[in-house]
Parts: structure tokens; C-alpha cells; sequence
């Protein structure tokens, strides 16, 4: 690890981020305030630590909520399950970045721009996510998370007719609630993501039964 990215880690400890952990727009308005030339993915991931599956899944996440043609899910669902399946397999529980992947970056001050962009909006859902009931502490209950965001993430990707939103959604408050430390709501995307389960089974079940008939 270089001294420029290990000064991006801004001296965080594991404990220091349970306990209080710091709100996801302002780390990302930190870090577009660094004298690096470029920001790139691996540095984000850094300063996030193990926050950084919630991070990411928000991520990639996001882009599955807006209309998109038909057959984009097959390109936008593999990136997040890349994520879920770190989640659930990482053996030291922090998000593992190919080196081409994790040296993509951008300029700081075009960073910068989308930060100043975004951080608003960020802060108004922050609003809604605070750290409470954090039960993901141990590596087993998050590994379990992650099975289940896999799992989400494996319906996104398939090409289920009105499938696919639900289970995005889900993952995206997954996702966010993760980076905050936020049980409760990490507890409200698992509803979510077990409900769009059952309506994707009900589009799969309901397409074979009619595909039975007509054949």
C-alpha cells in the first residue's frame, strides 16, 4: 500500500467506526477535499473500511431503480453480485478490488463537483438512518447479510419481468443502512428484499404456468 492511499485511510480503527460511525456524505466530502491528483475507487473503498459493502452496494445499486432497456439488467446486476458475494466470502470482511477495477478513478475536482451534487441529497437520507441496533458486529451475521444480498442481487440479474425493481430497492436500502451502521434499517431492506423474493416467484411461477398452457 502506497502513502498516499494509506493517508486516505485517515487513521480509522474498526472501533472508532462501530462506535461513531461518520455520516457516508461527509467521508466522501473529506475525501474530495485531498490533494491527490485523482480519487479512484480503491481510495473510496479505504476510507470507507468495512463500511464499504454498504457503500457499494448503494452504489450499484441505484442505477437498477431507474427505466433502463430491456436486457440492462443482465450488465447492471453483475456488479452487484460482485459485491454481495465478497460480503458473504471475504475472509477479512472488507471489499477486495482487481487491481484495473480499483485504479479507475476520476479528477479530484470532478470528485468534487458530483460530491457537492450529491452531499445534499445524502444528508436529507441520512436524516432517515442514524446508528442504532447494530447487530452485524460479528463476521457470521454479516456473511449471512451478504448470502442474502447474493441472493437479491442473482434476481436482479435475471431477466424476470417487473422482477427486478423490488429487489434493487431492497438493496439499495440494504446497502445505505449498512454504511451507517443502521440495524433497523438494514432489518427494513431484509423485509423488502423478502417480499420482492416473493414476487419474483409469483412472475416465474404465473410465466411457467402460462408457458405450460400454450405449449
Amino acid at each position: 500500500m502506497t502513502d498516499g492511499v494509506g493517508t486516505l485511510a485517515y487513521d480509522f480503527t474498526a472501533a472508532q467506526e462501530k462506535a461513531t460511525p461518520e455520516p457516508l456524505s461527509a467521508v466522501l466530502v473529506r475525501l474530495s477535499r485531498h490533494d491527490k491528483p485523482t480519487i479512484t475507487i480503491r481510495d473510496i473503498a479505504i476510507a470507507l473500511q468495512d463500511r464499504s459493502f454498504g457503500a457499494f452496494l448503494l452504489v450499484f445499486a441505484l442505477p437498477n431503480l431507474v427505466p433502463m432497456p430491456p436486457g440492462a439488467t443482465l450488465f447492471l446486476g453483475l456488479p452487484l453480485m460482485f459485491i454481495a458475494w465478497q460480503m458473504f466470502a471475504s475472509a477479512e470482511g472488507r471489499i477486495y478490488l482487481p487491481r484495473r477495477i480499483g485504479d479507475y478513478g476520476v479528477t479530484t475536482a470532478t470528485f468534487e463537483l458530483v460530491v457537492n451534487r450529491l452531499s445534499p441529497w445524502l444528508r436529507r437520507a441520512e436524516t432517515c438512518v442514524k446508528p442504532r441496533f447494530w447487530f452485524l458486529d460479528s463476521r457470521l451475521s454479516e456473511r449471512l447479510i451478504g448470502f442474502f444480498a447474493l441472493v437479491l442481487a442473482v434476481v436482479v440479474f435475471l431477466p424476470i419481468p417487473l422482477g427486478n425493481w423490488l429487489p434493487a430497492l431492497a438493496l439499495a436500502i440494504i446497502g445505505f443502512a449498512h454504511s451507517q451502521c443502521d440495524g433497523f434499517g438494514v432489518l427494513i431492506g431484509t423485509a423488502v428484499g423478502a417480499v420482492s423474493l416473493l414476487v419474483a416467484s409469483f412472475v416465474v411461477y404465473t410465466a411457467g404456468a402460462v408457458l405450460f398452457l400454450v405449449v
